[in-house]
């Protein structure tokens, strides 16, 4: 029963599903045959014989026979006598093969090897956790929720290895408990103290890539390519996207029938609203969809600058900003343009008056909030519905509706 206290060990090694078979006996025999070379000074007349489906394994010394006086190494010789006491019929220059009792190590070398042993399978699976992840780089894993901390959330995937997903990698209106199902993408993988770490991230524009390859076949087919992906994590963000078969409609397919498609996306990421845009080269084009559901009257390109300008009605100055200046700071990254938003003057902007002059009837921080949703002037604030800046400001209803009455009776 010498054997007893290594099958413990070759259970564990059976339960490891990234290991396959032929890793496994390489690195028990490895470790069988070091023990061996330091007590015997070498492995090389050993045949290690390892059952690992039965936990056990068995030693074999293969010795030359040699004349009692003429014995050199007895590793590698055994003496005449001592042969004929194992089989009478054994002569000078045959080789005798007798196993080698684990008892025979001692009791120390048996722990020793045995937490050899275990140190081994456990690098080896850490590694193999690790390669398995490092070519996982931007690919989607849904897990369980295991912890939940303040900084980060501990994530289990099916084979229990754990994945961390950060609090800055996680949308703000997240909400996860133990026991949670999760879905995240792979940004980061990396070794520290030898113990692999799994980095997810919900808050990666690949996160929303992938969603759509998952969710819109002619994506994952290739029949349609996305340009490129900005995102203000759970707020909003914008998809450029192009197809390469002039019959299907990109926009219309990422969408899909009654928004099917993009429904399931948006869900995921907490409502997130999501604006689909035909990619194209013509640079004013384009830079006219990033800013949708802006209509542009006019725009002034300075390629040179990086800078362009845009001329709009004022009714569609706040579509243009967005709320907290969303929508603009969004089509600027997805142009790489920087975007100076102008309004185009008409008959009743001359009767405008600045919201700056109603200082002593509204607060400032009110007017500031106005002004982020680009109403800028008593005119351009009216030309909005009461629901319109509900919906586009951070306003209460009764607040914005104080700011109406005393912005018309200006005009009164």
């Amino acid at each position: 029963m010498e054997n007893l206290n290594l099958i413990d060990t070759f259970s564990e090694f059976k339960e490891l599903k990234n290991i396959d078979r032929a890793t496994m006996m390489s690195v028990l025999e490895d470790v069988f045959r070091s023990l061996l070379a330091r007590k015997y000074g070498s492995d090389e007349n050993f045949d290690i014989i390892v059952n690992i489906d039965k936990g056990d394994f068995e030693i074999w010394r293969n010795r030359e026979v040699v004349e009692d006086t003429d014995l050199e190494d007895p590793n590698t010789q055994i003496p005449l006598s001592e042969a004929k006491k194992i089989d009478e019929d054994y002569e000078v220059g045959e080789e005798v093969s007798d196993e080698v009792k684990l008892h025979d190590f001692g009791r120390r070398a048996i722990l020793a090897l045995r937490q050899h042993l275990t140190t081994r399978i456990l690098d080896l699976e850490k590694n193999n956790i690790y390669m398995k992840y490092k070519d996982r780089i931007g690919d989607i894993v849904t897990g369980e929720v295991y912890q939940v901390w303040k900084r980060e959330i501990l994530i289990l995937d099916d084979d229990g290895n754990e994945l961390i997903l950060p609090k800055s990698e996680q949308i703000p209106s997240d909400h996860f408990r133990k026991g949670d199902t999760i879905r995240a993408v792979v940004i980061k993988v990396e070794m520290k103290s030898n113990t692999p770490y799994i980095i997810l991230s919900r808050t990666s524009p690949v996160f929303l890539e992938r969603l759509f390859e998952l969710e819109v076949p002619e994506i994952f087919d290739g029949l349609i390519t996305i340009k490129k992906i900005v995102r203000v994590p759970g707020e909003r963000a914008k998809v450029a996207v192009e197809s390469y078969d002039e019959r299907i409609d990109p926009v219309g397919a990422c969408v899909g029938m009654k928004g099917s498609r993009i429904h399931g996306i948006v869900r995921e990421l907490r409502n997130e609203n999501i604006d689909v845009i035909n990619y194209t080269s013509n640079l004013q084009l384009y830079i006219s969809r990033a800013l949708s559901p802006a209509k542009i009257s006019s725009l002034k390109l300075f390629d040179d600058e990086k800078r362009v300008e845009i001329y709009l009605k004022p009714s569609e100055v706040s579509f243009a900003i967005g709320k907290g200046g969303l929508n603009i700071k969004l089509a600027s990254q997805l142009t790489g343009f920087e975007i100076d938003v102008y309004r185009e003057p008409d008959s009743e902007d001359e009767e405008d008056v600045n919201l700056e002059e109603f200082v002593d009837e509204i607060d400032g921080w009110i007017i500031d909030e106005l002004k982020a949703i680009g109403c800028d002037t008593a005119k351009s604030v009216l030309r909005l519905s009461l629901a319109d800046l509900v919906k586009r400001t951070d306003l209460e209803e009764e607040t914005i509706a104080e700011v109406i009455n005393v912005l018309k009776s200006e005009f009164e």
